[in-house]
């Protein structure tokens, strides 16, 4: 079975707060954030559009990438997510 691990950014709005986060179930994790389970800063801000995501092949590459993009300015993560998403579309709907 092949299993694949994910860093992802939620948003709110084009431009607007992000969370940065990891999780090996990118479709139910993504579902948990639309549906407001998830407690704390996404519930609070309403952060359900899923704006990026990459995948890793081990838990330890995407947990160090995820520290990464954490401790990057905010303007790069922008860069980064209209790099790919120029839209900011929701990529859950892909699902």
């Amino acid at each position: 079975m092949d299993k694949r691990f994910y860093v992802y950014i939620v948003a709110n709005k084009p431009r607007g707060v992000l969370y940065i986060g990891v999780t090996n179930n990118i479709v139910h994790r993504v579902e948990q954030h639309k549906n407001g389970g998830v407690d704390g800063f996404t519930k609070k801000y309403r952060l359900h559009k899923l704006a990026y995501y990459e995948t890793h092949d081990t838990p330890y590459d995407a947990i160090q990438r995820e520290k990464r993009l954490k401790f990057w300015h905010r303007a790069w993560k922008i860069e980064l997510i209209e790099r790919e998403n120029p839209g900011w579309r929701d990529l859950s709907d892909d699902f």
